[in-house]
């Protein structure tokens, strides 16, 4: 065969994937509000990985001159403050710029986590089933017995607050909703056509849930991991703001909204900015995972 040949046969097994991707696109495209939550997650996303560019300040840098300075204001050498300055001189613009890198790493990585976790742990008691699927749930049960906070407060309390220590915390605690979706999915998936015969053929169990369970449990799984990000940037805004978070000079939403509470009757714009930040953030996150739901359910008319 030539080799062009072998390219035309090479495209043709792609094609299929190829055209499944640009219809998800196109149906993706069509629900205009996910597509505004994409476009913030994106816009955050570069704020932070380009923050040394964006930023004309030093988010920690203090100057007690320029204290509590309203929006706009220009400081000794004429640079404006365009959202003005916090109770130590620090541009509220830079912080809020910087703050998004924790918020986004623990968003990622603890999702990361606790959705492996929940994968792994769903796939096991959905196809087994049994007295594993049985110990299983009872784990989950037990792990929501526990309320989250009172459960971070005495583990960051023992290990102490930092970085890593809120994403295992957050990771490990979320693994519940995961592995239930999943467990759902691979109980129903089990039952199909296409499972039993590739059991009738001899394929061995972890082959069937790598090549048949797996793929069609991943789309509910992306799902809950979307929508969950926005649950998890709430919760490490809310650590950082009772002190248990990243700790300071580390720039973070909720640490700003714990440090503007008390100004909030003299410098509104201390609490309202980082505020502002978390809402449109958390927002655009749920926006894009509720179209991407809508758009992988192929219950749903679009």
């Amino acid at each position: 065969m030539s080799i062009s040949a072998r390219t035309l046969d090479l495209a043709a097994d792609r094609s299929p994937a190829h055209r499944e991707w640009l219809l998800f696109a196109r149906r993706l495209a069509r629900r205009r509000t996910a597509l505004f939550g994409l476009v913030v997650v994106a816009w955050v996303a570069i704020a932070a990985l380009g923050a040394p560019w964006l930023s004309a300040y030093d988010p920690t840098e203090q100057e007690i001159t320029n204290r509590l300075k309203p929006p706009g204001s220009p400081d000794a050498s004429g640079r404006l403050h365009p959202l003005g300055t916090d109770h130590l001189g620090r541009d509220i613009l830079a912080r809020i710029i910087y703050g998004a890198r924790p918020a986004l790493m623990v968003g990622f990585a603890a999702v990361a986590i606790s959705g492996v976790l929940g994968m792994l742990v769903g796939l096991l008691s959905g196809y087994c089933g049994g007295r594993v699927d049985d110990v299983c749930m009872r784990l989950a049960d037990i792990q929501l017995a526990f309320p989250f906070i009172l459960l971070a407060i005495a583990v960051i309390g023992v290990l102490g607050p930092s970085l890593p220590v809120i994403i295992v915390v957050i990771g490990v605690s979320s693994w519940v909703v995961y592995a239930r979706v999943v467990r759902g999915a691979v109980l129903s998936l089990r039952e199909r056509e296409f499972v039993q015969a590739a059991r009738a053929l001899g394929s061995r169990d972890v082959r069937i849930l790598l090549r048949h369970i797996l793929p069609n449990a991943f789309t509910p799984w992306l799902v809950v991991a979307t929508l969950d990000m926005a649950r998890v940037i709430v919760i490490e805004s809310a650590l950082s703001f009772l002190g248990l978070g990243v700790q300071p000079p580390t720039p973070t939403w909720g640490g700003m909204l714990a440090d503007g509470r008390v100004y909030i009757s003299t410098a509104w714009w201390l609490a309202t900015f980082p505020g502002l930040a978390i809402l449109v953030t958390v927002l655009g996150i749920n926006l894009f995972g509720d179209g991407l739901r809508d758009t992988l359910d192929p219950r749903l008319n679009v």
